[in-house]
């Protein structure tokens, strides 16, 4: 359709069709031509109980009758504390303090700054971020700083800062990556360690083990360097379980959530924090006050959607849900591999994961993506490759024959290219 509208990660050089989807349901996205496409990417991973959850619509519905926006810069609000308390139940007890944003990118914007904050206040010259190699934690200055350089952020080098990288620890290489972390953690200047947990997203659903997660956690630890979880996907029990790092008996000291915090619903991220990180800006000296805010911080509507999915998780089998599902990922993948020929199958949780085979270029920008999507888009699936690696991260809320309509999808892209 004709639009003035500039979209997201999109060439519009290329011409390629923009669905108008007109309403959702569950795992289904309907379209204004009449079509009903499976999402089988929970729109960009944020979906988790499924499109336009009644328990979530129903808290956003009421809250609009009672308070739209307040500004939160010394007032509150009920959606806000009854989230800060839920989180506070439910997340590793050290995690004290609750500072909410408006996205993953900003809460690690804001992870950043209150890691880079405390070490300032502390009287201490420690301002390098150590990163992993293919990682990706948003589009903002910060983000993108701390996120792997090349394509998407080429044209705005000379905003970025400098970083400490280590490898992304692949099967067999993982000393690699701890041994290059010591190293860094010893520099006096080092301030954190930011990481995806378990599984690298935008860096082409990257996995690696528990065991690494929690001997980087340790080095950290050891020399005092803050660690930083950066859940915005892996969080919400995408990876099994409800953060990624239960699996390896790690908490960090700040923590980024956001995408499944409102159940995919509307914008909300917080960031929580131990407290010695707020302890280090607490003083009677304004100044020392945490610089950050938005305009909707806090936002009551989000809010009220959140909280809705926080009692959703309180109060219904959510981890069963994403326990089935993991179970028919696996089985699906399985299938397929006995019948197809692809690389390096794996699943984590509910997310699935295959590199097709090409002999073009296979990272982001490889020609076969836009290929594979509009392949894909023709059989009503909706299915966004990075490059030429498949991935299925569907609603915990998909029917078997849906995610069997998407697997078979794939099957299909896998004889076909």
């Amino acid at each position: 359709m004709s639009s003035s509208i500039w979209h997201p990660f999109t060439q519009h050089g290329l011409n390629e069709p923009v669905p108008l989807v007109t309403h959702a349901k569950g795992a289904l996205l309907h379209t204004a031509d009449g079509r009903a496409v499976i999402d089988a990417i929970s729109s960009w991973w944020v979906t988790t109980h499924g499109h336009c959850h009644p328990r979530i619509m129903a808290a956003i519905a009421e809250q609009t009758q009672k308070l739209d926006q307040l500004i939160f810069a010394g007032w509150t609000h009920e959606p806000a504390e009854e989230v800060a308390a839920g989180l506070r139940a439910i997340m590793p007890e050290s995690l004290t303090r609750v500072f909410f944003s408006d996205s993953g990118s900003t809460s690690v914007e804001v992870a950043l700054k209150m890691a880079l904050g405390f070490w300032h206040w502390r009287g201490e010259n420690r301002h390098r971020i150590v990163v992993m190699d293919h990682s990706y934690h948003g589009d903002t200055i910060g983000a993108m700083s701390v996120g792997a350089r090349g394509v998407f952020n080429r044209p705005y080098d000379p905003l970025l800062f400098d970083v400490g990288r280590i490898p992304f620890p692949a099967a067999g290489a993982e000393q690699a990556t701890l041994d290059a972390l010591e190293a860094l953690c010893r520099q006096p200047d080092t301030a954190a360690l930011i990481v995806e947990p378990l599984v690298l997203g935008s860096g082409g659903m990257l996995i690696y083990g528990p065991e690494t997660l929690k001997a980087m956690r340790e080095i950290c630890a050891k020399h005092g360097v803050l660690f930083i979880a950066d859940e915005v996907m892996t969080g919400w029990g995408r990876t099994g379980t409800l953060t990624a790092c239960e699996q390896a008996g790690v908490v960090p000291d700040i923590l980024c959530l956001s995408k499944g915090l409102t159940g995919g619903s509307v914008p909300l991220a917080v960031t929580m924090a131990s407290e010695p990180i707020f302890e280090a800006h607490h003083s009677t000296d304004r100044a020392r006050m945490f610089f950050h805010s938005s305009s909707y911080t806090a936002n009551p509507i989000a809010c009220a959607a959140a909280a809705a999915n926080l009692a959703i998780w309180r109060e219904e089998p959510v981890l069963e849900r994403v326990a089935a599902l993991a179970e028919r990922q696996v089985a699906w993948i399985e299938k397929l591999d006995r019948f197809c020929h692809f690389n390096n199958p794996r699943t984590l949780g509910t997310i699935a994961a295959l590199d097709l085979k090409t002999s073009g270029e296979t990272g982001y920008m490889s020609d076969l993506a836009p290929r594979l999507m509009a392949f894909f888009r023709e059989r009503d699936v909706l299915l966004r490759p990075l490059g030429n690696t498949v991935y299925v991260m569907p609603p915990y809320c998909i029917a078997d024959d849906e995610l069997a309509r998407v697997w078979d999808a794939i099957g299909e892209a896998v004889i076909s290219f």
